[in-house]
């Protein structure tokens, strides 16, 4: 994309280990930028490892630190004793750990997806800490999207005339999805990324087949058990951009029903744009989130 050729090109990470809540997590680190507030992004999909997220978002880097991570138990971060006790908790947890543990006095959060989710509930954990919150086509604050999802991406498909990625998820069944297989999570999640898309250009795409059965453990017991998160929504104190495809699977009325119970928040839509709009229309959604970022904050009184 002209947009992207036109960006810096993209910094070297440094990889570290960063030992927390008895874990070591994998961490990578972009150069410092001296005067600026660090960010931490996280990634979604709740199998996968921080590589979903780099070097999509390498544009972030040309104006501030970006922190990335391993999630316990997925990539190369260890996973945690008990694993058929991991629960979402445990994730928010971590990222005010990570905070601590790598001496940051305050920080930015972006997340993506069930990291957007992630960021928002950390947020609300950690709220004199973390200063600034965007997310990318962030989760719902109830479970009740899920429900519908399946149908939505299949229609989506059938939209873009995808037969073939059609005819592959139709096989599946969501509800599987209730038992915390590892390699049933991997198959459905790399089955359903076309879904995602807005590009017909990107409906062949899928990522490599993850299996974390921590992940799978996480996921299983939201899909199962069910969600409601929106007290913590509303206990988020930081200003909080959420932009969202218009074209999503994940409906974008998800992104105004959250922006309505965060006490300072917005919602930016993007245009032909899907699950990834920094994928699929990058210009508009990188300008949004740099500006919200490098926001001043107002003096207080």
């Amino acid at each position: 994309m002209v947009w992207r050729r036109a960006r810096p090109r993209t910094p070297p990470l440094e990889r570290l280990t960063v030992r927390a809540r008895g874990l070591d997590f994998a961490v990578w680190m972009s150069p410092p930028v001296p005067g600026t507030t660090p960010m931490l992004a996280i990634n979604g999909g709740m199998i996968y490892s921080h590589d979903l997220l780099w070097p999509a978002f390498a544009p972030f880097a040309a104006g501030r630190q970006v922190i990335l991570y391993d999630q316990r138990g997925r990539g190369e971060s260890s996973p945690p004793p008990g694993i058929r006790a991991a629960r979402v908790e445990h994730d928010v947890l971590d990222i005010v750990a990570l905070r601590e543990a790598l001496g940051i006095g305050a920080w930015d959060l972006v997340g993506h997806s069930w990291g957007g989710g992630l960021a928002l509930l950390a947020a609300a954990e950690d709220h004199t800490r973390v200063r600034r919150v965007v997310t990318f086509d962030a989760v719902g604050a109830t479970s009740g999207w899920l429900d519908t999802l399946h149908e939505r991406a299949l229609a989506h498909l059938v939209s873009r005339e995808a037969t073939v990625a059609h005819a592959a998820l139709v096989q599946l069944d969501p509800r599987a999805l209730f038992e915390p297989d590892a390699q049933r999570h991997g198959e459905y999640s790399r089955t359903m990324y076309p879904a995602w898309f807005h590009d017909q250009a990107m409906l062949a795409f899928a990522p490599p087949l993850a299996r974390s059965e921590t992940g799978a453990m996480v996921a299983s017991r939201l899909r199962r058990d069910g969600f409601d998160w929106r007290d913590r929504y509303a206990a988020v104190r930081a200003p909080v951009l959420l932009i969202h495809g218009r074209e999503d699977a994940l409906p974008i009325e998800e992104a105004h029903r959250s922006a309505a119970l965060i006490p300072n928040a917005r919602v930016v839509e993007i245009p032909e744009a899907g699950h990834m709009p920094f994928f699929e229309n990058p210009e508009p959604s990188f300008t949004a989130a740099m500006a919200f970022l490098d926001a001043e904050e107002p003096a207080a009184r």
